[in-house]
């Protein structure tokens, strides 16, 4: 993972976090459980969905706001050159995250490649031997459960 720290940006106009890009009092409550949890998961998606229609589609279809941290907006993108569209962006965010009540400074920019999903496909591998297969279907007699029944013959039969 690659992180990116852009310059910082000071306001002489900088409010406090009350206002309406500010967290529900729920997560500002140092309160236990899922509830906060969730509170502030989906105030961070709302002002996600906020800061990115400030940003060109493109751009904004490319990155996802992580977090807000004191002062710093920390967003997530899938490749280095969407870093650099994104920081030459910073002071639209910034702004943006500004009119939403945060006092926010610094833009955080991490380079996260996207997973790939591993595919439920047949394994590939050395095939069974006679003795494997024989063994399978030994086993395969002996089980009462005729779904599992069926898996190991299923399987005794593979190459």
């Amino acid at each position: 993972m690659i992180t990116f720290i852009m310059s910082k940006r000071t306001h002489s106009h900088d409010r406090g976090v009350a206002g309406a890009g500010s967290p529900p009092q729920a997560v500002e409550a140092a309160s236990a459980g899922l509830g906060s949890l969730i509170a502030r998961a989906q105030w961070l998606d709302g002002l996600d969905h906020l800061l990115r229609q400030s940003l060109p589609a493109a751009l904004a279809g490319q990155c996802r706001l992580a977090n807000v941290d004191q002062d710093k907006l920390v967003f997530l993108v899938n490749a280095p050159v969407w870093k650099n569209k994104l920081r030459l962006s910073e002071d639209v965010l910034l702004d943006a995250a500004t009119a939403a009540g945060l006092s926010v400074r610094t833009l955080v920019v991490k380079v996260v490649p996207p997973s790939t999903p591993s595919s439920p496909g047949p394994v590939s591998g050395k095939p069974l031997s006679q003795a494997v297969r024989e063994s399978l279907r030994t086993t395969a007699q002996s089980v009462e459960d005729p779904e599992l029944r069926a898996q190991l013959l299923k399987l005794a039969s593979l190459p």
